[in-house]
């Protein structure tokens, strides 16, 4: 009979840990943190234009584009392609990403293009760039923008996010808020 009750008693203690007491817990951990448990959302203009860690889709000239989306940038079916570095359908993918981005970049050399500017993040809804991936895309924003290319490069430099503490994670840039603040210049 011992050795028929431990396994369930271990089961209902899993299920009530595991089931209620940590989903509980994370909870109320958002109860403290509003503002990040409803994905930080950004205000311009007094609604709301997107959010600090959902990447969105910008395809105009005059925007910084963000990583391509597996899932056409739908928070609610994040992922990736899962197709692996071998895979001639990622491959044919990439090749079609690199050739738009040049073509819309003129002057830009293929060995300039980072790799996160044509292949798609794993959760397919990455909301920031490389300083680089920032960068390589200055001369098409100020061409379509009419704005000088120093000015634009000097407002992706005002943008870089530098890691927490110096150390966590890369510098990266906010695609959202930059291009909000190309659309607050005069």
């Amino acid at each position: 009979m011992k050795s028929f009750l431990q396994p369930i008693l271990v089961s209902v203690l899993l299920l009530l840990v595991f089931g209620f007491g940590f989903p509980g817990l994370l909870w109320g951990v958002a109860q403290l943190l509003p503002q990040r448990a409803a994905g930080s959302p950004v205000v311009a203009g007094g609604r709301v234009v997107g959010f600090e860690r959902i990447g969105q889709k910008f395809t105009q000239a005059r925007y910084f584009w963000g990583r391509p989306s597996a899932v056409d940038y739908n928070a609610a079916i994040t992922g990736a392609s899962n197709a692996g570095p071998n895979n001639p359908d990622f491959h044919a993918v990439v090749r079609a990403r690199l050739d738009t981005f040049l073509l819309q970049n003129p002057g830009v050399a293929k060995a300039q293009v980072p790799a996160e500017v044509v292949t798609a993040s794993a959760s397919g809804i990455d909301p920031d760039l490389s300083p680089a991936a920032a960068y390589v895309q200055v001369a098409r924003v100020a061409r379509a923008r009419h704005l000088p290319a120093a000015r634009v490069q000097q407002l992706v430099t005002q943008h870089i996010e530098q890691p927490w503490l110096g150390f966590m994670g890369p510098a990266h840039v906010s695609v959202l808020r930059l291009n909000l603040a190309l659309d607050a210049l005069r």
